[in-house]
């Protein structure tokens, strides 16, 4: 098992959400093997603690000083008014994991009034696979771990499409028309890394704008995409007003996306190149607690900078470019970024070996920055 950069809480509770697949479970288990577990995912403790939530407290000895973990904690959201009252009562305390918040925040319960921290789990960094990270692997297959360490990727990920993203959208009731959505599903992924139009997504759906709208909620509460917004701090010039989308994960992302003769394979790489680096930043923003708001940067004109990191330790851009050579125009939508933002540190990632500057942009092997991506951070 490959050693994760997330840290638990010394003393204090706290909610650990991540998309299924990342290693919560697997996690909670080396990092508290003395915890008592509640598996929600199966189905007769979820139908007795669904039934009466105060069941977690009568199974529960008295006098238990480990830890206690609640996995799946979002499926009984009821459960953490029982939480709260052993916390307060008895001072046990809990690890709850999540694929989710969306059914926490719907139903307004009770998130524990800071009583618990929020951590995020991510797949599979470059940093914790060390010398075991494969880029040609990542790009693929993605760093999810089972895609990671398992002989058949490509089944797993299949797998993963079809039963988490519609399957379990199904049975948490957040789309009532599981065919409309696995549609979106699809048709969304051709916006990966690119501007979202909603509008353009909802036409090739055949639904409204508003449902369009919903199922990005969905993904996003799910954990499973993100979108990207647009830097405005400051801005010099006129900039577009779109976010820019993901998947969560490379691997997922190429599992999704239809692929057919008239698809470019380098564009399709191109943004799985992009979403493994966006992967890779987040997941090291939260674990070292990095603080970086992530956007990207697009002038109405076209200028571009893929991904701007900024926060209390500074304005980070990186250009994301799927070749082995960089071109003059390479750089330029860096160039213009810091003519606005000078004291910015830019950087151009490529898939060559060569390092080098020019004009105040850093030029560096893609493998290397992922690799140690902390330096540049």
């Amino acid at each position: 098992m490959y050693p994760r950069l997330l840290r638990p809480t010394s003393k204090q509770s706290f909610f650990l959400f991540g998309p299924r697949g990342v290693g919560k479970t697997a996690w909670a288990h080396e990092e508290f093997p003395d915890a008592l577990f509640f598996d929600l995912l199966d189905y007769p403790t979820y139908s007795q603690l669904l039934a009466a939530p105060q069941r977690l407290g009568d199974r529960i000895a008295q006098g238990h000083k480990s830890w206690v973990v609640v996995d799946e904690v979002q499926r009984v959201p009821e459960l953490l008014n029982e939480v709260h009252r052993l916390i307060e009562t008895r001072r046990l305390r809990f690890v709850l994991t999540g694929s989710s918040a969306r059914k926490l925040r719907r139903r307004g319960v009770n998130l524990l009034a800071g009583r618990a921290v929020t951590r995020h789990m991510h797949p599979f960094t470059a940093l914790e696979l060390g010398d075991d990270f494969d880029l040609k692997r990542a790009l693929r297959w993605g760093c999810l771990p089972l895609a990671c360490t398992g002989e058949r990727p490509r089944d797993y990920l299949a797998s993963y499409a079809a039963t988490y993203l519609r399957e379990e959208v199904q049975q948490e009731g957040f789309a009532r028309n599981i065919g409309a959505f696995g549609r979106f599903l699809e048709v969304a992924s051709f916006s990966q890394g690119s501007l979202l139009n909603m509008a353009a997504v909802a036409r090739e759906c055949a639904v409204s704008a508003k449902v369009v709208e919903d199922y990005f909620s969905i993904l996003e509460d799910l954990l499973i995409a993100v979108r990207l917004p647009v830097f405005t701090k400051q801005a010099k010039r006129r900039l577009v007003a779109h976010p820019k989308f993901y998947y969560f994960d490379a691997g997922v992302y190429q599992a999704i996306r239809p692929r057919g003769p008239l698809d470019a394979p380098e564009q399709i790489h191109g943004a799985a190149l992009e979403t493994l680096f966006l992967q890779q930043a987040r997941a090291l923003n939260d674990y070292k607690h990095l603080g970086y708001g992530l956007y990207y940067w697009r002038t109405a004109t076209g200028e571009e900078v893929d991904f701007v990191l900024y926060g209390e330790r500074g304005l980070c851009a990186f250009e994301v470019k799927m070749a082995e050579t960089v071109r003059p125009d390479d750089v330029r939508g860096l160039l213009r970024f810091r003519a606005d933002f000078p004291k910015a540190k830019a950087h151009l990632l490529y898939l060559g070996s060569r390092r080098w500057h020019d004009r105040g942009v850093e030029v560096l092997p893609f493998l290397e920055c992922v690799t140690h991506l902390d330096r540049w951070l």
